[in-house]
C-alpha cells in the first residue's frame, strides 16, 4: 500500500503525524494585515499549513447576480464588488508568501477556476492544491490543479459516493488525496458521518484520506484523527462574532494551539498495536502482581 504524499518538506500519509491545515479562506475580510495576524497564530499553534481560497470573481459569480446589492463592512455594495474586495492580488500574495516562509509554515490555495490556477503558477510555488466541495464534479478545473504537477486534496461535501467515484476514477490517484466532509455552516455533530473516513479508506487504500471539518467545536475533530485522518483542516478566524459566512464555523486561534496539541497526544497514545509491558509498570507489576506469569496451553 503506497498511501503517502510529499508537501514540500512532509510526508501526508500513514505512519506520517497528521498534517495540520488551517483554513483562512476569506475570513481575513480582504485585510493583509488579519490575514498576517492569522498566519502568526498558526504558526504559533503548531499548525502546518495555512489555506486561502483564490477566485476569478467574474468566472464564478453567476452574471444574474453581479449587480444585486448586500450590506458589508465596507457599505452596501454589489456582490461582484464585493467579490473583488475579498481578493487578494499578487502583491498581497507576495507578502503572504513571504511571510509564510519567514515563519516556517507551508500555505497554499483552494483554485475555484482555472485563471485562478494559472495565476498562482505565474507566481508561487505552493506544495498542493486543494478543490472545495462545491469543486468536486468541475474535471476540468480538477485536472488544471494536477496538471500543475502538485498533490491535489479533493473535498466530499455536497456530493453522492457516486459523484466521489467519477472524480478518482478521472483523475491521476497517485497524486490525490481525498477529505471526508460535510458542507454546511457551521455542521450539526449528527450530520459529520465520521466512519466516512473508514470507508473511504477501505475504497481506496491507497490514497491519503482526511478530514475537513465545519463544526463548532474541536470534539470531533479528534475523533477524525482516532479513526486514521492522515490529515486535518479547520477554518480558524481571529474571532468567531467577525463578519463573514465563515466565521461561525472557525476555530479561533486558541482552539487551533489546542486542536494541535491534542492531536499530537492523541497520535501518541494510538501507538502501534502491538502489546507489550512498559518500563514504568515494571515496578508496578512487581508489586502487585501475586501470581507470576506461567505458560497457558493454547
Amino acid at each position: 500500500m503506497n498511501n503517502r504524499r510529499h508537501f514540500s518538506s512532509r510526508t501526508v500519509g500513514t505512519g506520517s503525524p497528521c498534517y495540520i491545515i488551517a483554513e483562512i479562506g476569506i475570513n481575513h475580510n480582504g485585510s493583509l494585515e488579519v490575514a498576517k495576524k492569522m498566519i502568526a497564530g498558526a504558526v504559533a499553534a503548531g499548525a502546518d499549513c495555512v489555506k486561502f481560497q483564490k477566485r476569478t470573481p467574474e468566472l464564478c459569480v453567476p452574471k444574474d447576480q453581479w449587480h444585486l446589492e448586500r450590506d458589508t463592512p465596507w457599505g452596501r455594495m454589489t456582490y461582484i464588488d464585493y467579490r473583488h474586495k475579498v481578493e487578494f492580488t499578487a502583491e498581497d500574495y507576495g507578502v503572504i508568501d513571504r511571510y509564510c516562509r519567514e515563519h516556517g509554515i507551508d500555505w497554499t490555495v483552494s483554485c475555484w477556476d482555472e485563471e485562478a490556477v494559472a495565476f498562482m503558477e505565474a507566481h508561487f510555488d505552493v506544495p498542493f492544491y486543494k478543490a472545495a466541495s462545491a469543486s468536486l464534479t468541475d474535471l476540468s478545473l480538477l485536472r488544471a490543479m494536477q496538471s500543475t504537477g502538485k498533490p491535489l486534496i479533493i473535498s466530499t461535501g455536497m456530493s453522492t459516493m457516486e459523484e466521489i467515484e467519477h472524480a478518482v476514477t478521472s483523475l491521476d490517484q497517485e497524486s490525490l488525496l481525498i477529505a471526508h466532509a460535510t458542507s454546511s455552516y457551521p455542521c450539526p455533530p449528527h450530520e459529520l458521518n465520521l466512519r466516512m473516513i473508514q470507508t473511504l479508506q477501505a475504497r481506496y487504500p491507497n490514497i491519503p484520506i482526511g478530514y475537513s471539518g465545519h463544526e463548532v467545536g474541536l470534539a470531533t475533530s479528534y475523533a477524525a484523527v482516532a479513526l486514521g485522518a492522515t490529515f486535518v483542516e479547520r477554518h480558524i478566524t481571529l474571532d468567531r462574532a467577525m463578519w463573514g459566512s465563515d466565521q461561525a464555523a472557525s476555530v479561533e486561534v486558541g482552539g487551533l494551539g489546542r486542536l494541535v496539541r491534542d492531536i499530537r497526544d492523541i497520535e501518541g497514545a494510538l501507538g502501534d498495536g502491538i502489546k507489550r509491558v512498559y518500563d514504568s509498570e515494571i515496578g508496578p507489576r512487581a508489586k502487585l502482581r501475586r501470581v507470576a506469569s506461567m505458560d497457558v496451553a493454547v
